[in-house]
């Protein structure tokens, strides 16, 4: 395969390159990429922010994360966020160090990740930077996101006796980072070893190719239910239930036998002699959504085959339940991702 070094292309000719076929997506765009800075026009809304940076060798491992991939699960991080604001995405910007380990075709690669994305998720890739790393890559993407000023959800609007929501299935991401650890650890030993792969496609897409539940936002408004507060499964199921519970001074209890998971996912975690409730409340990078809702709108949403109501607050903040299935309450407890640990 042809390798370009990027010293030979320079800064602006590499961002060229990289940025030739963006298409506008998102009819807010008034100018991307190619000036000073980006032109949006927020339609008479409101604006949403977040930003997320990711480390080589801290969040990923490209001995088997594919570089499209990366850049893939990169821009979706971002969105899952501007989602759990109860907003649609519109644009990203992408910050870039690279080492001279990576050469221009690598970086194509790591950009048709990125404009997938886009693609599909009618985002628009509208500015950014590059940089020299002394080792490694690393990713920063800030997002933005438009909604309507009375449809901002935050954090902290849940009342007790709100019905708490998770959208899809939990612990695949983690299952399937668990999967791909162990076929490094077996390459290492026998580096002509097939991995073992083929029985577990749906968990390791769920590890490096999520999804942003950006249809959840459409659904929710077309049912004409407004969550009362929301965030997104990065850091674990329980990690989010914890920052709920801090943002509206709420307790919480969360029920075991209501915690979805996907029987692929179940299973592998037996097979790797793990709880499959501790995956599914610690695990993380799941992206889902989860979100309080009024009792009231229960019957708008009682058989939505995305969501499952796994429990409800309450008025007692220091409660922090889960209800197990035997019918035991034990302590809640949030052992998920936290970026500063490593």
């Amino acid at each position: 395969m042809e390798r370009t070094e990027i010293q030979e292309l320079g800064e602006f000719a590499l961002i060229s390159r990289l940025t030739k076929d963006l298409k506008k997506n998102s009819p807010s765009t008034l100018l991307g990429v190619g000036d000073d800075a980006a032109v949006i026009d927020p339609m008479g809304k409101k604006v949403v922010v977040t930003t997320d940076m990711l480390v080589e060798g801290v969040h990923f491992d490209l001995s088997y994360a594919p570089l499209k991939h990366l850049g893939y699960k990169a821009v979706i991080a971002n969105l899952s966020d501007v989602c759990a604001m109860n907003a649609k995405p519109t644009q990203i910007v992408i910050g870039l160090g690279i080492s001279n380990r990576f050469s221009v075709e690598a970086l194509e690669e790591l950009y048709g990740g990125i404009k997938t994305a886009c693609e599909l998720y009618k985002v628009d890739l509208v500015g950014g930077d590059t940089t020299t790393s002394p080792s490694g890559l690393t990713i920063s993407i800030t997002a933005i996101g438009l909604v309507d000023a009375d449809a901002i959800v935050t954090r902290g609007g849940a009342k007790a006796g709100d019905l708490l929501v998770v959208t899809g299935d939990l612990g695949s991401a983690y299952m399937g980072l668990q999967i791909l650890e162990r076929e490094k650890e077996v390459f290492k030993e026998a580096p002509t070893a097939q991995p073992e792969l083929t029985d577990h496609s749906y968990i390791l897409e769920r590890q490096l190719k999520p999804e942003a539940r950006t249809d959840i936002i459409i659904e929710l408004a077309d049912l004409g239910i407004k969550p009362t507060s929301m965030i997104d499964i990065s850091d674990g199921l329980a990690s989010e239930c914890f920052h709920l519970m801090a943002a509206s001074g709420l307790g919480i209890r969360v029920y075991e036998e209501k915690l979805p998971i996907d029987p692929k996912t179940y299973d592998t975690a037996r097979e790797f002699n793990l709880d499959p409730t501790v995956c599914m409340l610690s695990g993380g990078e799941d992206y889902e959504l989860l979100f309080t809702v009024s009792q009231d709108d229960f019957e708008k949403m009682r058989n939505h085959p995305k969501l499952s109501i796994i429990g409800h607050m309450t008025e007692d903040a220091k409660e922090h339940i889960m209800v197990t299935k035997s019918g035991q309450d034990v302590e809640l407890k949030a052992q998920g991702w936290d970026g500063l640990k490593g």
